[in-house]
Parts: C-alpha cells; sequence; structure tokens
C-alpha cells in the first residue's frame, strides 16, 4: 500500500485537498445558515474557522501545487482556521452576546490572531521549518480539547461530542506532524497516516455538522 501511495502521491494530494475542501466549504454554508437564524458569535467564529481551513487547503493542494509560497500561504490559513476554532469557544469572555462585531473577520481581537499567524508563517519561512507551526498549534488545541471536553461534560450533546473528539484528533495529527518532522523526517507511511487522520477529523465535523443542523 505504501508504494501504491507514493506511485500515486500526486493523484493523491489532489483528490485529498478537493475532498477536505469541499467538507470545509459544506460546514461553512450550513453553519452560515445557521447562524443567520440564531446570531450566535460562536457559531460565526466557528463558521470561519472552516472558511480558512477550505482556502488553505485549495491553495496548497489545489491552486499551488508545486509553488514555492503555497506551503506557507497554507501554513497562514491552516494557523488561523485553528485560531477561530479557538475564538468560537471563547468569545463570550470577550465580547457581549447583546452586540455583535461588525465583522467577524477582521476586528480587534481577530487581528491580534492575524499578526500572531503571521509571526508564526515568518519564523518557519524564515527558519525553513514546520516547527513554530507545530509546536504553537500543539499548544493551541490542547487548550482547546480541555475547554471542548469540559463544555461536554457540563452540557453534554451529540455534537459536543463530535466537537470534543474531532479537536482531540487534531491535537493528535498536529503532534504526529511534528514527530514526522523531527523523527520520522516524513516518511511516506506517516505522511499517509497524517492524510488518513485529518480526513477522519473533517469528517466528523462533517457528520456533527450535518446531525446538528438536521
Amino acid at each position: 500500500m505504501i508504494e501504491w501511495f507514493i506511485s500515486n502521491r500526486e493523484a493523491l494530494k489532489l483528490i485529498y485537498g478537493i475532498f477536505v475542501a469541499l467538507i470545509c466549504f459544506f460546514i461553512v454554508f450550513r453553519t452560515d445558515k445557521l447562524f443567520r437564524l440564531s446570531l450566535h458569535q460562536g457559531i460565526r467564529y466557528f463558521r470561519n474557522a472552516f472558511l480558512f481551513f477550505g482556502i488553505g487547503f485549495i491553495l496548497r493542494y489545489i491552486v499551488g501545487t508545486g509553488y514555492l509560497f503555497s506551503k506557507y500561504l497554507f501554513e497562514f490559513f491552516l494557523i488561523m482556521g485553528g485560531f477561530f476554532l479557538f475564538y468560537s469557544l471563547i468569545w463570550k469572555k470577550f465580547e457581549s452576546s447583546k452586540k455583535e462585531a461588525k465583522s467577524s473577520l477582521f476586528n480587534l481581537r481577530i487581528i491580534i490572531f492575524y499578526v500572531l499567524a503571521i509571526i508564526i508563517t515568518f519564523l518557519d519561512y524564515f527558519w525553513s521549518t514546520y516547527c513554530f507551526m507545530f509546536f504553537s498549534q500543539i499548544i493551541l488545541f490542547l487548550i482547546v480539547v480541555l475547554i471542548s471536553y469540559f463544555n461536554y461534560l457540563n452540557k453534554k450533546g451529540k455534537f459536543l461530542k463530535y466537537y470534543f473528539l474531532s479537536v482531540l484528533m487534531i491535537f493528535i495529527a498536529w503532534v504526529l506532524n511534528l514527530l514526522a518532522s523531527l523523527v520520522f523526517n516524513w516518511e511516506p507511511w506517516v505522511i499517509l497516516i497524517v492524510y488518513l487522520l485529518n480526513i477522519l477529523i473533517f469528517v466528523l465535523f462533517f457528520i456533527g455538522i450535518l446531525r446538528f443542523t438536521n
């Protein structure tokens, strides 16, 4: 299977990118409809996370295959997706539920995340590594996992269960990415595991959103 993966790697990367991007934009579409009905700000930022994930996968695996800067644009959008997912859990601590921000993509709080994402991406570009992204996202998603776990314990609900399992696997995926870079030197079998794990993560979010919105 590994040999087949290596020989068909470019085609599989394209299929992988299209598949993940389609799931992301489906989630964006469904959650945008839900936000317009409920005006819940957490849903608004959750939607933005998958908008950035989807754009990132398009730039890396569909539009920018073979281009140097596509991987750094992918990194920026991936990091911002993580920040939006994180902020969707904590927005109530910084915003009033009665007064929404004029823009969920550009406001004073979100600009801080843009600056951090640019700094992390620049450091990786300058040092020709992914380690700054990996470590930042491992720390970020460890926090997200803990918040989502306590949310699930306090409120229960099927969607929160899917959410917790999904972010837990994102955390594991980031750890695996770090190990793939530092320990396994991007061996094909590790990359295959990362791809499969990422697909499972987005499918879980897809199922959770589908059941929740239905």
